[in-house]
């Protein structure tokens, strides 16, 4: 070749090198797929800032992204397979996706739509961007064709990890826990005492990708008694859309009883034990109509054995910029479950272990009466209206119940006014008392504010049910009996102002709540299935001040709780010449220090 030659096939190879880049940046293009999507609240407004979040078929995080001026995210340079994506927001509960299939060539368009209780994720189309490799005539032409239509299995071939690399790098994933300890001064009780010291745990994990473990567990001991008491609470569930299995939730606790007002334990053996089985599942009926239920079986032995079955579900109709509609029934024990809470914005995670404290926490309510134990049960009927406008949320609601054998608690000593059919308070020195059978209703409505993305101000108004005594000096018979014929159920008025947020520069959260009601009314306390507020007797207090770690990793928190400070929602009476107050939030104080991963 002569040198001319040469110099010719030279600029030849520089101009092909230099296209190469572009030729293979097609190439690629061509050969993955993308994932985009736009954020709006019910009011069909963007929402900047959302977090979404991409996962792999085996949920493990792969990228993260945050949505531009207009809502808008996207995700290319997708390899084909299968994938999840999670939107997060404060203020709205968290949007879900998963089994999002990417074709290549194709782009995945999802229309999210976040709300404060029910947020949703809609694939609304897959659309060929410019230059796709083949129109949808060219693809009828070779289905057409016998001999070109076993090319088309290739399209369904999808890129997997080797199964054994998988397992073994994903078999617990997306782990998250909390670790507490607490000590007070007398028993916050409502639901439940808990003891003057513990320590509680929460721990959740995905299993193999799409299976859920959550554990938790608590161990105290109450200075008063000198016992201790234990609980250990255990959840599955598979998530997947055809694979999603109900939710299963075993729960066991024992409690040393201290041994007073005549009541004897018997010698190494837990007074109070209880186990108890939830199965909690739900149904997408419609698009906009969603049905949560399930059955809770709690046995309870002390003294005798006891079986309940606790039956509950809710309606929730979303109106889309109209609100949200919810019809709840409930029947024995209350389900914790589908019971509603404030949400703490941006820490959603932690928020659910919490939850799981609590109902670890919330034993179930025993009494004594006759010489025979009871539990309490109520049969509950209510409806609920809830509509988000901008960062201002209006709420209304109303109920029926009827409550058996209800527990209210005695403080001071009801042995030594001659009353014999009390339990005694695993951690106060008060006494658990049956007060009987009620019927009662109500209504509530309510009003939050978000200002600032820090900080929630709430106003709550209603009437519910309240006891009132016809007399306080009990005379003759049986103490017990004249108590509980001494009180009535009459509707009372009641108000509630809250405010939460969170310090700009110390990072401390608190929640600052006051209630008013009626004085000398006692409000027997509820779980609500459609509300987040309700009657918050006298001044609450509660704040977290995060604490430098040092390095480590997770969060430390001081934590600090005050409960009825003002000592509201008492009622007075006397027997047998002894002063005593039937309550049903005994005022407390508590703290300890909270390590949160």
């Amino acid at each position: 070749m002569t040198h001319c030659g040469l110099r010719i096939a030279g600029i030849w190879i520089a101009g092909l090198l230099s296209l190469a880049p572009a030729a293979i940046a097609a190439t690629s293009a061509r050969l993955t797929g993308s994932i985009a999507g736009a954020v709006q609240n019910p009011d069909g407004v963007a929402q900047m800032g959302a977090t979404v979040i991409l996962f792999n078929r085996y949920d493990r995080v792969l990228r993260q992204e945050l949505t531009n001026e207009k809502g808008s995210f996207v995700f290319d340079s997708l390899l084909p397979d299968v994938y999840s994506v999670r939107v997060t927001l404060a203020s709205f509960v968290p949007a879900l996706k998963k089994n999002i299939g990417v074709t290549p060539g194709l782009q995945s368009l999802l229309t999210i739509n976040l709300a404060g209780v029910l947020s949703s994720i809609e694939l609304v189309y897959t659309a060929p961007p410019q230059g796709a490799l083949m129109s949808d005539d060219w693809k009828w032409v070779l289905r057409s064709s016998q001999s070109t239509r076993p090319v088309l299995r290739f399209r369904d071939v999808i890129y997997r990890e080797p199964r054994e690399k998988a397992s073994r790098s994903s078999v617990f994933s997306d782990t998250r826990g909390v670790f507490r300890v607490l000590a007070g001064d007398g028993g916050y009780s409502g639901a439940g005492a808990q003891p003057d010291l513990g320590t509680a745990f929460a721990l959740v994990t995905s299993l193999f990708g799409s299976n859920q473990v959550q554990v938790s567990g608590n161990v105290g001991y109450s200075a008063h008694a000198g016992l201790p008491t234990a609980g250990f609470r255990a959840t599955y569930s598979r998530n997947g859309d055809s694979l999603a299995t109900p939710e299963i939730t075993v729960t066991m606790r024992q409690v040393y009883l201290p041994s007073r007002n005549g009541f004897e334990t018997t010698d190494g053996v837990p007074a109070l034990r209880t186990i108890s089985a939830t199965l909690a599942d739900k149904a997408q009926i419609l698009d906009n109509l969603r049905l949560d239920y399930g059955i809770s079986l709690d046995t309870v032995s002390m003294i005798e054995k006891l079986n309940t079955l606790s039956p509950f579900a809710r309606l929730s109709l979303d109106l889309g910029r109209g609100g949200l509609l919810q019809l709840a029934y409930s029947a024995g024990a209350p389900p914790v479950e589908l019971a509603q809470r404030p949400t703490e914005r941006r820490v959603i995670h932690e928020q659910e272990l919490n939850q799981d404290l609590a109902a670890l926490a919330t034993l179930p309510l025993v009494s004594l009466r006759d010489g025979h134990p009871r539990v309490q049960r109520s049969d509950s009927m209510e409806i609920g209206y809830k509509k988000v406008a901008g960062s201002r949320t209006y709420s209304f609601g109303a109920y029926r119940e009827h409550l058996k054998d209800a527990i209210l608690t005695i403080a001071g000593d009801p042995g030594l006014a001659g009353m014999t059919d009390v339990l005694p308070d695993l951690g106060s020195r008060s006494s658990v008392f049956d007060a009987g059978t009620f019927y009662r209703w109500g209504y509530l409505a309510s009003v939050s504010q978000v200002f600032a993305e820090r900080l929630d101000v709430s106003l709550a108004y209603g009437r519910t049910g309240a006891l009132t005594t016809v007399q306080q000096n009990l005379t003759g018979g049986d103490p017990g009996d004249g108590l509980r014929s001494s009180m009535r159920m009459s509707g009372r008025n009641w108000a509630t102002t809250r405010l939460s947020g969170t310090a700009p520069k110390a990072g401390t959260r608190f929640i600052a709540s006051y209630g008013w009601m009626d004085t000398g009314t006692l409000m027997p306390a509820r779980i609500s299935l459609t509300q987040m507020t309700g009657p918050e007797p006298g001044l609450n207090l509660s704040i977290r001040q995060p604490i430098p770690s040092g390095g480590l990793p997770g969060r430390f928190e001081a934590v600090g709780e005050v409960r009825n400070a003002l000592a509201q929602g008492y009622l007075p009476f006397s027997s047998g010449g002894r002063s005593l107050l039937l309550t049903n939030s005994p005022r407390s104080v508590r703290g300890g220090l909270s390590f949160v991963f």
